[in-house]
């Protein structure tokens, strides 16, 4: 892939901004940048990642009760620390800070559990064409100068729903979402949502993993000048 930004973002969903906003705020020291209606009773405040963004999307109503998807921890590079430190979110999603360079982490990584790490190996290295990165268990991937890294997991959804509480997707800043995405599906890869416009702000679509796992593919107007 042709990244527009060499770092992935992460998304979750809550019906619990305010003690969230706490948590990540205060506690993990992340700063808000903006925050930006999606529509549907839904807000996606944006915090600043070590150059990413995490985004804590708040749903006005009740959201479904559906099981967790693959992703399940997020890992931030932080300077003075020399051991994990392992936090727990207000909704009960995992985090922990990280010493740079833990697992390859200089910025972030995101850990996911997946039912066959044959499988994903091969969605991450050569439907996605990412770099592969010998680890001691699992597998790992780099994105940008971001890790993806997957364990055996047999409790891993198999249709990973995407609206839901918790970790739902990981996005990804390319040049041109139309071609990336016809790219990927024609490697095999599987589409969740065909490519859309959002007003002047980014074109985006959803490809799947093997377990259903969802990841936006993202063209930026911010980033690349051009929704064309």
């Amino acid at each position: 892939m042709h990244l527009a930004k060499p770092r992935i973002d992460v998304g979750l969903f809550t019906n619990s901004l305010e003690p969230m906003l706490d948590f990540w705020q205060n506690k993990v020291g992340l700063k808000l940048d903006h925050v930006l209606p999606l529509g549907g009773g839904k807000r996606q405040h944006r915090h600043d990642l070590a150059g990413s963004v995490l985004k804590i999307n708040h749903a006005r109503d009740p959201l479904p009760n559906a099981p967790p998807s693959g992703y399940r921890e997020l890992l931030i590079a932080r300077t003075g620390i020399n051991k994990p430190e392992a936090l727990t979110d207000p909704d009960g999603n995992r985090v922990t800070l990280v010493p740079e360079g833990y697992l390859g982490i200089t910025r972030i990584g995101v850990r996911l559990g997946v039912r066959d790490l044959a499988a994903h190996r091969d969605f991450y290295g050569r439907v996605l064409e990412l770099e592969e990165i010998p680890v001691e268990s699992g597998i790992a991937f780099r994105c940008g100068d971001s890790m993806i890294l997957a364990e055996e997991d047999p409790d891993a959804p198999a249709d990973a729903a995407m609206d839901g509480p918790g970790w739902r997707y990981i996005t990804v800043q390319i040049f041109k979402v139309d071609e990336e995405h016809a790219a990927i599906l024609a490697r095999g890869g599987a589409e969740g949502a065909a490519p859309r416009t959002l007003g002047e702000t980014a074109r985006i679509s959803f490809i799947r993993d093997p377990d259903g796992n969802w990841i936006e593919m993202s063209q930026r107007a911010s980033l690349t000048g051009s929704l064309d």
